[in-house]
């Protein structure tokens, strides 16, 4: 996909976020792993977090996952225009942290959720404007519900990492031929 370096990030950010939900234990359960969320994404800009702002995440991470699961893009669209239509959403150039330069669209002094549905929403946006929404896919693995970006060239991947669901479904795949040859 021809998205800069910090589009892809907000893509990753997104399909993190989206993934704290997708576990037997909620990854956004305690406002401890919200902060550990944003330091682990570098979300800049955030001070402190509180109980408002993980109960504001956890809305927004549903809001992201439908997005992510949409039938169809006018359906896709509407709800990210939704998502989008709440957030102040003020660009500005930045380098920090290591980072080259970049656009970061969360207002001065947003809350980590407006942040994030900034930030995340506008990389989203490209995706629909760009017509790849067929890149924003669920885990093919029959138990897994996580979510990610397919940034393969061919668009062909079908597992959230194919070091675990992919291994394990092409194991369980060669283990059922052995059996049919027996």
């Amino acid at each position: 996909m021809p998205f800069s370096h910090d589009m892809v990030y907000s893509l990753a950010t997104v399909v993190d976020l989206i993934n704290t939900g997708a576990g037997e234990r909620d990854g956004l359960a305690e406002v401890g792993d919200l902060e550990e969320f944003v330091r682990r994404r570098e979300v800049s800009g955030v001070e402190a977090v509180t109980r408002r702002d993980l109960g504001e995440v956890r809305a927004l991470r549903e809001e992201f996952h439908a997005v992510f699961t949409a039938p169809d893009q006018p359906t896709a669209v509407g709800l990210l225009n939704t998502l989008l239509q709440r957030t102040r959403i003020t660009p500005h150039l930045a380098e920090h942290d290591g980072h080259p330069l970049h656009v970061h669209y969360f207002a001065p002094g947003s809350s980590v959720a407006e942040h994030l549905a900034a930030d995340c929403g506008v990389a989203l946006a490209h995706v629909l404007v760009e017509n790849e929404r067929d890149r924003l896919r669920t885990c093919a693995a029959p138990d897994c519900s996580h979510v990610f970006v397919d940034e393969s060239r061919n668009r062909s991947r079908v597992y959230c990492d194919s070091r675990t669901c992919g291994n394990r479904m092409h194991v369980a795949a060669y283990r059922a031929r052995r059996r049919d040859i027996s």
